[in-house]
């Protein structure tokens, strides 16, 4: 990492803002962590032991020694080369907090929002155009520590050395950095998932299959398929040497058709009942099933990152 990355400030010590905290700090950079729960402390230290488990190399104690936490937003800004916000999915808050982060930080931080979903350009409504110029969205896919995209959405305001900055520097964290060519509510991938989640669900509540076993398909087929090729390749290659060519002529009609039939489920009292009856039956509820599923989890996803990176460098 080079030395003007050597201050990041986390606002929010929510899941994502401490597992970006925890790979921030597994990069050599001293870390300043704020958010008002009074409990900061030690949402940090409970964290940390798992979170370092998933960056080979790392242990707690050396990480925590790279964070800091404060209360004080103004005091936790004022170092800051890059600020990644982690806030409440709220645009009202958001706006709020961007320009209390903009009036404290230094005029040339980076300004980051891990939003799922809310624009920059909205975000930065009401922001002089020099802060706003500095805002982009930089969304991960979590968990951010070991799930390398981080989609780079630029505002209508952004100027392109911050996005090539914003770029560098995920880049330099062992992340892949895309940057989406329009804003869009929810980005790229976060709607991909929102149209297989449709699906998924409307199956489940159909008695189709239950929980456990659309996991099942989807690890055993289209999960480990778009691991290693994603679905524009797959569809090349699945029309042999004619190539997406081929496919298009031969099943595009059909798959406009199965489009159309595709499950538009709702989310009523019982759907939730089905789905979540399942889903705990399936893999547990509370603290001590979720820190087991999700240490599996992330022993999977290091297990495949590594997979990946053998298979393409040889």
């Amino acid at each position: 990492m080079t030395p003007e990355w050597k201050t990041v400030t986390v606002v929010g010590a929510g899941t994502i803002g401490l597992a970006w905290a925890a790979l921030f700090a597994s990069h050599g950079i001293e870390v300043t962590v704020t958010d008002p729960r009074e409990d900061l402390d030690a949402a940090v230290d409970d964290a940390l032991p798992m979170l370092a488990a998933g960056l080979p190399g790392s242990d707690a104690p050396e990480l925590r020694g790279r964070i800091r936490t404060t209360h004080d937003l103004a005091d936790a800004v004022a170092g800051a080369r890059l600020v990644q916000e982690n806030g409440p999915e709220n645009l009202q808050f958001k706006q709020q907090l961007f320009a209390d982060i903009a009036r404290h930080a230094p005029a040339g931080a980076v300004l980051a929002t891990s939003s799922s979903g809310i624009v920059a350009s909205r975000i930065a409504d009401g922001l002089p155009d020099m802060a706003a110029a500095r805002l982009l969205v930089a969304h991960p896919f979590n968990p951010p520590h070991l799930v390398p995209l981080v989609e780079i959405v630029p505002g209508e305001r952004t100027t392109e050395d911050v996005v090539e900055a914003a770029v560098a520097f995920y880049r330099a964290l062992g992340r892949t950095p895309v940057r989406l060519r329009k804003e869009v509510p929810g980005f790229a991938a976060n709607r991909l998932q929102s149209a297989v989640l449709q699906e998924a669900i409307h199956l489940v509540v159909s008695g189709v299959v239950d929980a456990r076993e659309l996991d099942t398909v989807m690890k055993a087929s289209l999960g480990g398929r778009y691991a290693a090729v994603g679905p524009f390749e797959s569809f090349h290659l699945g029309g042999g040497p004619g190539g997406i060519r081929h496919m298009m002529q031969h099943l595009g009609p059909g798959l406009t058709e199965g489009w159309r039939r595709l499950g538009r489920p709702e989310l009523d009292d019982a759907a939730v009942a089905t789905i979540v009856h399942q889903t705990e039956a399936a893999y547990g509820h509370g603290p001590e099933a979720y820190r087991e599923r999700a240490l599996l989890r992330d022993r999977k996803q290091l297990a495949l990152n590594a997979a990946l990176r053998h298979a393409d460098h040889g």
